[in-house]
């Protein structure tokens, strides 16, 4: 190869991540509901040989959402695990929240995953943003972010010690003695912290790859901070090629003054994309999304996904004008939104919704496979990042499109495997298996 191979992973949503995709998309609107829709997105991103599915999750949703595209919030470890069945390479990641579950429990979750696909879990570390959870779960509040990020650092090591609770060799199999596994190779997490005692082995050996891939936003300072201890992919980014420069030195620095090995932690920025055999013909399927998009969406969205009560907000009137100047942001989508409000301190939050992307991804790309190949190397060169997480605009033609022209683009070019050359997701990723001790 003339360089390091490019990883990318497929970020799947209902119909495409556009708000609009559901309503240029031909397929039956129900589809998303069911197995082969995900299967179809899975199978194709194994044939095109990228590094996994990725699974988003929302734990509670906002009632406007309902009327404005598809809702399908499935629990991603019961999608992933009937994918496991139906692939045999791509990568499996899931979301699961420090918030909102025991870490013990999801701990088992998702080595189950790890087990029933040889190997092809990650676990995809969020605090959740929204507040509306809160009443889901029967709390009363939602935590502050610090809090929220002190329990994500002290949750995450309670799972990790769940997950090395077994020593790789502790299955001896030994039918003569009658012993199946040797109980002094088993270790009790025995953990005590600020939010959590956790006691009790799992409850089946260590997973193929001793832990699933840690994958993680990682935004906004504690974010980042987080994902410096902690994972070992991160999935966001600045939307410039500067500043996603800095963005990946400065996480890398984070990770080495953490003890870590920065070749260990792979930046694929969350990537919107919509393509066409021309740039005329790529720029006409956005602005035709584009045109389908309600405004009404855009700012309940981008105050939703934000950690922002909609309800609370008048759009027509100028957005720093209802903002409470003493309320620490909730995320980093909050300090977006509020930065801007600042600096354009008469704009009524419509025109700043407009302007203020309210999902994950920050980039979207508009033109040819080749342009995109282009971009992914250039990125890739400057130091920006080790790939991309795909978010096609439209689901699956975004995706097949990808797999079918991009990549023999960047295997031409020497940027991308001809084959998978391992079964595990951290071979697939140039990761190392974590000790057991």
């Amino acid at each position: 190869m003339s360089g390091e191979a490019l990883h990318f992973n497929a970020f799947v949503w209902p119909n495409g991540y556009h708000e609009s995709a559901w309503r240029v998309v031909p397929d039956e609107v129900r589809g998303v509901l069911g197995l082969p829709y995900y299967a179809d997105i899975a199978t194709t991103a194994e044939r095109g040989l990228m590094d996994a599915v990725f699974l988003a999750d929302n734990l509670a949703i906002a009632e406007y959402r309902v009327t404005h595209l598809p809702q399908t919030q499935f629990d991603p470890v019961a999608v992933l695990s009937a994918l496991a069945g139906l692939t045999s390479r791509i990568g499996l990641i899931g979301t699961g929240s420090t918030t909102y579950s025991p870490p013990w429990e999801l701990a088992r979750r998702f080595a189950t995953l790890d087990h029933l696909s040889a190997g092809r879990a990650g676990w995809n570390v969020v605090t959740t943003v929204t507040p509306l959870a809160a009443a889901a779960f029967g709390a009363s509040s939602h935590p502050a972010p610090e809090e929220r990020y002190r329990r994500a650092d002290e949750f995450v090591r309670v799972v990790q010690r769940v997950w090395d609770s077994w020593a790789d060799d502790a299955v001896v199999g030994d039918r003569e003695r009658g012993v199946w596994a040797e109980r002094a190779a088993l270790r009790d997490p025995a953990f005590h912290g600020e939010f959590f005692d956790v006691a009790g082995i799992q409850p089946f050996p260590r997973s193929p790859q001793g832990r699933p891939v840690l994958v993680q936003a990682g935004q906004s300072g504690p974010g980042v901070a987080l994902a410096a201890r902690h994972a070992e992919v991160v999935f966001s980014g600045p939307p410039s090629l500067t500043a996603a420069v800095e963005f990946r030195s400065n996480l890398r620095a984070q990770a080495v003054a953490a003890g870590r090995d920065p070749g260990q932690l792979l930046v694929l920025p969350a990537l919107m994309i919509t393509l066409g055999s021309t740039e005329a013909e790529a720029r006409g399927r956005a602005e035709r999304l584009e045109e389908l998009a309600s405004p009404e969406f855009r700012w309940q969205n981008a105050l939703y996904t934000a950690g922002l009560d909609p309800d609370g907000f008048d759009p027509d009137r100028p957005l720093l004008s209802q903002l409470d100047p003493d309320a620490p942001p909730p995320s980093s989508r909050a300090e977006k939104l509020i930065a801007e409000a600042h600096r354009r301190p008469q704009a009524s939050l419509s025109e700043i919704a407009q302007q203020v992307s309210g999902g994950a991804g920050q980039m979207h790309f508009i033109g040819t496979p080749e342009q995109l190949a282009d971009l992914a190397i250039e990125w890739q060169d400057a130091g920006a990042a080790d790939g991309f997480t795909v978010m096609g605009s439209t689901l699956p033609y975004e995706l097949r499109t990808f797999v079918d022209e991009v990549v023999p683009i960047l295997q031409q070019r020497g940027r991308y495997r001809e084959a998978y050359t391992g079964t595990t997701l951290r071979e697939h990723l140039g990761l190392a298996r974590p000790s057991d001790v």
